[in-house]
């Protein structure tokens, strides 16, 4: 891989142009995936579908984006970080593009599992990127792209009911999103510079002395940060998968309100530019706990006390601003600073590992709760009491040998 070390320079603006782009392009990455849940209803109507394979369909995906993370982590340190990103763009979108195609279950488990193996090897290669060029403010940077995140899923479903709405059919929004996205990785292509795509992680930052991080990628730390990336994915995507579901055939909402709000966990998620401002400034490891209780305490009154739309409104937005914007943003830049500079890539596959095998089978898990115990108790023991073993886990953690920024409070 080349180093930015021996890349002509670059300039501020060229450097803000090619950051915008990648964020747009993890925009539509959010898009692309958001888009299948308030449509799941019409596709499990269509299809015949049981609640089991729906909620299999709606987040099983995340399995191609878990079992992409440590090949991409270890394939960037041997190829271009801008080669993968535009590699994994093109892929996600081939698999949207084959949805609307399908002929049955299997197929379409086939095409979403496609899907997730490019956003995973984006996403890699995504956070990797920013960890190495903006070293010492990962968090924040992070959080910018949380934005982008968040934005995406915002609009998402919000476009995609309204373009199904337009064509009277569900497949409609794949073709566009699928569209999207080649047209995102040939921007990739031409706009973004590799001085910034191939920095070298702590190049900048040589005299500093990492003897106090664990050598190896597999260390205390890590395996407690793990936990908690874990119940995370676990956490927000058993949210996600079957939210839309629970709204229309639980509380009757109609097609445009359970899009609605799942738009506003995308606003949410939004969050994340102040999430990772406060990642870079005060203790993760505490932040992620709080995070997590918020979390719960939000599950608790979204399934077992609000039923008028507003309320579910305004508890889907705390649900993404603590799920997604707090718990995302810092389980992934905690996990690159429980590691030396030179295995932030490797950290990074190791996040989508732990986080996205555990959401690839949260949607099941849920509809099988539902199944046994009813949607309130879905809601209970999945999004309520799970984050406790999340909060367990970081018991592990001691931020004392991680590579924190020198304006962290340990609190």
């Amino acid at each position: 891989m080349s180093s930015a070390l021996s890349a002509p320079p670059v300039t501020p603006t060229r450097i803000a142009f090619g950051f915008a782009v990648l964020c747009l392009s993890y925009m539509i990455n959010a898009m692309d995936r958001q888009v299948f849940y308030p449509l799941l209803p019409d596709i499990r109507q269509e299809f015949g579908f049981t609640l089991d394979q729906g909620g299999l369909l709606a987040t099983g995906f995340t399995l191609g984006i878990a079992l992409a993370g440590l090949p991409a982590g270890y394939l960037m340190d041997q190829m271009s970080r801008k080669s993968i990103v535009v590699a994994s763009v093109l892929l996600y979108s081939m698999g949207t593009l084959a949805i609307p195609l399908a002929f049955g279950f299997v197929d379409m488990s086939l095409y979403r599992l496609i899907s997730g193996v490019g956003e995973g090897m984006q996403a890699t290669a995504l956070y990797a990127i920013i960890g190495a060029f903006f070293f010492h403010r990962r968090a924040v940077a992070a959080g910018v792209v949380g934005v982008a995140f968040g934005a995406g899923v915002f609009l998402g479903p919000l476009l995609g009911n309204r373009m199904a709405g337009a064509w009277g059919d569900w497949r409609a929004p794949f073709f566009v999103f699928a569209a999207a996205g080649i047209v995102m990785a040939l921007s990739i292509a031409v706009g973004v510079s590799r001085t910034m795509t191939e920095a070298v992680t702590g190049a900048r930052q040589a005299a500093t002395s990492y003897a106090h991080v664990p050598a190896t990628l597999f260390n205390r730390n890590t395996f407690g940060i793990g936990v908690a990336c874990a119940v995370s994915g676990l956490v927000f995507y058993g949210f996600l998968g079957l939210y839309p579901t629970f709204l229309r055939e639980h509380l009757n909402f109609s097609a445009g309100q359970s899009a609605l709000a799942v738009s506003f966990s995308g606003f949410g998620a939004m969050m994340a530019l102040p999430a990772g401002w406060l990642g870079d400034r005060f203790n993760q490891r505490n932040l992620i706990a709080l995070a997590l209780v918020a979390t719960s305490a939000t599950a608790t009154v979204t399934y077992q006390y609000a039923t008028s739309a507003t309320a579910q409104y305004a508890l889907a937005f705390m649900m993404g601003t603590f799920a997604s914007g707090f718990l995302f943003t810092n389980c992934t830049t905690a996990m690159q600073r429980a590691v030396r500079p030179e295995h932030v890539g490797r950290a990074s596959g190791l996040f989508m590992l732990t986080y996205y095998v555990a959401a690839a089978f949260s949607g099941l898990l849920f509809a099988r709760l539902v199944d046994e115990v009813g949607w309130g108790g879905a809601g209970f023991w999945q999004l309520t009491v799970l984050p406790v073993l999340g909060i367990l886990g970081l018991l592990l953690v001691d931020t004392s040998r991680m590579m924190i920024p020198r304006e962290t409070v340990h609190s």
